[in-house]
């Protein structure tokens, strides 16, 4: 390969190699940005791992052998963290699970099988019954759970207003 200076480039196989091992970590760790729960990290990792072995002038196999070991090494320690981060729920109070035991009004009829929505505060939320009764448009609910976007509810008891 030539560049426009008239400057020769030549890359044999084992720099090609060399090149996509960092080529590999690099996209296999800023992956990890996207894939929750450390999975792709310790293989971007190893891949690392595997480039330095190409860089001391290791054998292809070799190469492969250290990024295999690396990943699995560093894949297993991260599990114990991963597992941790998982278990960690969110607090009470932060996120969809605040909204849980708040009351609301439902705004579009819902059913068994019929999704509506709620209003709980000043959010809207799609909804669903939570003990498969009917609630029509104007019925006190409480939410009892929380399921992606979703919110599962029970008709609230009705508060009598005193005179």
């Amino acid at each position: 390969m030539v560049c426009q200076e008239g400057h020769r480039f030549d890359m044999d196989s084992e720099d090609v190699i060399k090149v996509a091992w960092f080529v590999l970590a690099v996209v296999l760790a800023s992956a990890e940005i996207v894939v929750p729960g450390f999975f792709l990290l310790p293989f971007g990792i190893g891949a690392l791992a595997g480039a330095i072995a190409a860089l001391a002038g290791a054998p292809f196999l070799v190469q492969l052998v250290v990024f295999l070991v690396v990943s699995v090494a560093t894949f297993a320690a991260f599990r114990p963290i991963a597992a941790r981060l998982n278990r960690a729920a969110q607090p009470p109070g932060v996120g969809s699970t605040r909204l849980v035991d708040l009351q609301g009004v439902v705004i579009e009829t819902l059913g068994p099988d019929d999704p509506g929505m709620v209003r709980i505060d000043r959010e809207v939320w799609r909804a669903e019954s939570a003990d498969g009764s009917v609630m029509e448009t104007g019925t006190p609910v409480r939410v009892v759970e929380v399921r992606g976007t979703r919110v599962l509810v029970v008709p609230a008891p009705t508060k009598e207003v005193l005179p």
